[in-house]
């Protein structure tokens, strides 16, 4: 099967070779990970708390982190990258979000991907810096894709429950949100959620998506600095052994991730958050919870970022 290798939009807005971009995970992106998968032809997306790693011989302060991150994969790449910035409800100020995006304009960013909510004030703020804007509604509806567009989005990414990270609350399928959001908007749509090897992205496609978002297949590459030992964790694990840690993410099981597990089941609000860096970013599965999508049967071996992105997008490549 052939997917149009031509005219194909989300290429063309972000100045890309291929329709895949890397997601924005917390604490398990860095320059090294960015810059392997821009390189490759994809778009690398810098995500929270990257480069943390410093923090364990020397304290840094958020600001001197992301920028020594922006130019280091500035140092490692002449390609498209962007970086990832919280969209708060509208009416909120966050002075995190505020600070990354400072910074980042600052450093000469032209792309930011958006996760959260619409919020006017932020998406005005990049707008009028003329940089390209991506928007992942947490919780995907058409009337927020709308709006996203009307503000001035580029490129919509549809969310499905089968992701991992932050799973959307309206407990809808890829197959299903995907061709909603798409028949929403008259922008470009890309799909998330399950996606980790070839026959997910021609479903995307299928589905009128026109490009792939991609994150826990990617964590089980060469260049993500998160620890070896959740890689092979993600290899040897199966969906079907995957727990819920809380309504917004599932976890692989190991101790910590039974006892969230526990205390979700019982009706209490667990904060997992704090929970990925040691399992994903330190390897300490027990203390810690390893959070993918529900495709992980499919991933069998750690690749190189370029190999993945040549293995998910083969059918672009001449």
């Amino acid at each position: 099967m052939n997917v149009i290798k031509n005219n194909n939009r989300i290429c063309d807005i972000l100045g890309i070779q291929y329709p895949i971009v890397q997601a924005a995970m917390s604490w398990i992106t860095d320059a090294k990970m960015v810059a392997a998968v821009s390189n490759a032809g994809g778009m690398g997306v810098l995500g929270p708390n990257a480069g943390a790693k410093f923090e364990g011989s020397k304290k840094i302060s958020t600001e001197e982190r992301l920028r020594n991150e922006l130019r280091k994969i500035k140092s490692l790449t002449d390609k498209s990258f962007a970086v990832n910035i919280f969209s708060p409800e509208e009416g909120t100020d966050d002075t995190y979000t505020q600070t990354v995006l400072n910074i980042s304009l600052e450093e000469g960013i032209q792309t930011f991907l958006s996760v959260g909510f619409v919020n006017k004030k932020l998406f005005r703020q990049i707008k009028d810096h003329n940089a390209t804007l991506i928007h992942r509604e947490l919780t995907p509806t058409p009337e927020a894709a709308k709006m996203a567009e009307s503000e001035g989005a580029d490129i919509i990414i549809a969310t499905g429950y089968d992701e991992g990270g932050w799973i959307p609350q309206n407990q809808i399928g890829t197959f299903s949100i995907v061709p909603t959001i798409v028949d929403a908007v008259d922008i470009p749509v890309m799909a998330t959620g399950g996606i980790n090897d070839i026959r997910g992205v021609r479903a995307a496609f299928a589905l009128g998506a026109e490009g792939v978002y991609v994150g826990t297949r990617f964590i089980v590459s060469e260049e993500c600095p998160a620890s070896d030992i959740p890689k092979q964790d993600i290899i040897r694990s199966k969906a079907k052994d995957l727990v819920f840690v809380s309504s917004l993410q599932r976890s692989t099981p190991h101790k910590l991730a039974r006892e969230l597990e526990r205390m979700y089941t019982n009706g209490m609000s667990p904060d997992e958050e704090m929970s990925l860096r040691p399992g994903m970013l330190e390897g300490k599965l027990d203390e810690g919870i390893v959070s993918v999508n529900t495709a992980i049967d499919v991933i069998t071996e750690v690749k190189s970022c370029e190999d993945i992105v040549k293995e998910l997008m083969a059918d672009f490549i001449e």
